[in-house]
């Protein structure tokens, strides 16, 4: 995969919005820096909103934000409520309403009598949490080491980059799987484990954009003029990386949301939440799939491959703005 920032005559390929900003209009400095990122952001979307693709992608995990946002209004019942038949009994392996079943439930129960469709809501707030959340710390984390290893070189650079190749020794998914079952089946410690390992492919990355961009003759000449190392990372290269950043962060929504059912399919999911990973693990644990009963393994894994291939498919949008070759 090529990760290349597209820039000619040594300016920052947001260099044209700095220049709109009035001379004689008087603003703070961090007002300054925030307009900037705020048209960058811009920017970024009115090329990413030409893709189909990613405009669906986007609204399908709008949709299951909103799903996990709702999850305790819409569902009918509680993520772990028992319920049971007229007669007393736990009301196990009940099919759905629109398959004949008695209970008028949408997706059926387990065989411990829970509401699949409830369990389902719920399920969606755990992959999410995980997914973004990811996202978000990956992409900080690894857009601040990249920056600062690129941008000060020496020593500095050594270090954090002899850090990287020790942490791509660690392979996720097992690293994961062992750091959670020391720590503690939990969404904390399996999110916490994801981070450790994740941010190490966005800060190599980022790293070499700075390398590249600390050349540039608009860096050179912030230098010249007296501005502050800091000044100079926070207002002209992490502007120019921040495709680079998106790009990575959602990538690490859809490895975090596999990551996390993977863990929680092999009996590693926090007791606590339910997850899509859970509700797999409790299908297989009960031979769903012996019983028939589709509709209890089906509508996690269907949402699992949505969000994930969502994630991907943002990322491939994000990789045409990192690598304008691919938009011929």
């Amino acid at each position: 995969m090529c990760a290349q920032v597209s820039q000619s005559d040594g300016k920052s390929v947001f260099a044209d919005l700095e220049e709109e900003v009035d001379e004689r209009e008087e603003i703070s400095p961090w007002r300054r820096r925030l307009r900037l990122y705020r048209r960058a952001f811009a920017e970024q979307w009115r090329v990413l909103r030409q893709d189909s693709f990613v405009v669906v992608s986007t609204f399908v995990l709008a949709f299951f934000a909103l799903m996990a946002l709702t999850a305790p209004v819409v569902a009918p019942y509680g993520q772990t409520e028992r319920l049971y038949s007229d007669d007393g009994t736990i009301a196990q392996w009940e099919e759905p309403f629109w398959l004949g079943g008695d209970g008028g439930h949408y997706l059926g129960t387990t065989a411990e009598g829970y509401d699949l469709f409830s369990q389902l809501l719920y399920g969606s707030r755990a992959a999410l949490l995980v997914g973004f959340s990811a996202a978000i710390f990956v992409a900080v984390i690894g857009t601040a080491v990249g920056l600062v290893s690129g941008y000060y070189g020496g020593r500095i650079d050594d270090t954090l980059m002899r850090i990287v190749d020790f942490m791509y020794g660690l392979p996720l998914l097992p690293t994961v799987i062992l750091l959670v079952a020391l720590a503690g089946p939990s969404l904390f410690n399996l999110l916490l484990a994801i981070i450790v390992l994740q941010w190490r492919t966005t800060a190599r990355v980022i790293r070499s954009q700075a390398l590249s961009l600390r050349e540039r003759p608009f860096v050179k000449a912030a230098k010249v003029a007296g501005a502050s190392d800091r000044h100079i990372i926070a207002r002209h290269l992490a502007p120019n990386v921040l495709p680079l950043t998106f790009l990575y962060g959602a990538f690490s929504i859809a490895w975090a949301i596999l990551t996390e059912a993977g863990v929680a399919f092999l009996g590693l999911g926090d007791p606590n939440h339910v997850s899509w990973g859970t509700m797999l693990q409790a299908a297989r644990s009960y031979d769903a799939l012996v019983h028939g009963a589709w509709w209890w393994f089906l509508p996690p894994g269907i949402c699992i491959a949505l969000v994930v291939i969502s994630g991907f498919l943002i990322g491939r949008g994000y990789e045409e703005i990192t690598n304008p070759e691919l938009q011929e």
